[in-house]
């Protein structure tokens, strides 16, 4: 199975540990960003499950600027042969 090494910027890093840390933001925000957050500076890939969930939020016509760009970081994390 190809692996995919590509890891959350640090631009992105932080915009996902400012959404985990605001009251405000929404439970999909929050789950976007730990995803995020778990895939930087790591080797980890994007699971099937968050994959489906990070693809609904970037394609999602009513989703958050910062919903998309978190789901667009944890969708090109993903596994290639999927």
């Amino acid at each position: 199975m190809p692996k995919n090494t590509k890891q959350t910027s640090s631009k992105i890093a932080s915009q996902a540990s400012k959404v985990l840390r605001s009251k405000s933001s929404s439970a999909k925000e929050k789950s976007l960003a730990a995803s995020a957050l778990a895939q930087s500076g790591t080797g980890k890939q994007t699971g099937k499950a968050m994959e489906g969930k990070a693809a609904k939020a970037v394609f999602g016509k009513h989703n958050s600027k910062t919903a998309r760009e978190l789901g667009g970081s944890v969708l090109s994390q993903s596994n290639k042969a999927r």
